[in-house]
């Protein structure tokens, strides 16, 4: 598990590709120091296993093509920047929402811009996923824990708007319209749509809710 707060932003150093199979080595330098083989790391918001890792600071990871073709994992090279943060341990300060590292969608960055010292970015999100994301609501983004700013159901967007040191040390600072983002809708939320979306669609259970909230007025 992890609180979605980015540690580092690290460089890929180098990319196996065996087909069905594609091993990534990051530059983790001080993150990596105690780093055991079978340890959970987040990279952009996707949960990866440790592999290998090296006295200087490099870390491998193994992705699945499944990963691969569900995350932007799958569009990195050698020298790209990824965000990076190491599981938390129970006591830890949580400063952002509990995220699981199992990425649910991607999403298209459609338009940028600034305001005053924010940076605004707007995605385009397939519905299937959007109706999780609500205005004010947590979203994780490229695995940073991400306050919703605005959401336009009728364009099938978001919006979040950065402060300058989530600028500065995420990739959410460089990314360009276009791009891939890795999304993790909040899970409570997620829980409550579906089981308010489950009751709507039962007759039985509409009409229970009604005649109680009746019953409510009444007294």
């Amino acid at each position: 598990m992890f609180t979605g707060i980015v540690q580092d932003l690290v460089t890929v150093i180098d990319i196996e590709d065996e087909g069905d199979l594609s091993r990534i080595e990051l530059d983790m330098k001080d993150l990596a120091e105690g780093i055991e083989l079978g340890a959970s790391v987040a990279v952009n918001g996707t949960c990866l296993t440790v592999t290998r890792s090296r006295d200087n600071g490099a870390v491998c990871f193994d992705i699945i093509t499944e990963t691969l073709r569900t995350t932007n994992l799958g569009g990195l090279a050698v020298g790209s920047q990824v965000n990076v943060e190491r599981s938390f341990k129970v006591g830890d300060e949580v400063g952002g929402h509990i995220v699981s590292g199992h990425i649910t969608t991607t999403a298209e960055l459609c338009d940028l811009h600034h305001q005053g010292n924010d940076r605004v970015l707007t995605f385009r999100i397939d519905d299937q996923w959007g109706r999780f994301i609500l205005h004010k609501g947590y979203v994780g983004v490229d695995g940073a824990s991400i306050t919703v700013s605005s959401v336009n159901r009728q364009d099938s967007t978001f919006s979040i708007s950065l402060i300058p040191e989530t600028i500065e040390r995420t990739t959410l600072g460089r990314i360009a319209v276009g791009d891939l983002v890795n999304v993790e809708v909040d899970s409570q939320t997620q829980t409550i749509v579906e089981t308010i979306e489950r009751v709507m669609q039962d007759p039985e259970m509409r009409q229970t809710l009604l005649e109680q909230s009746v019953t409510g007025r009444a007294s």
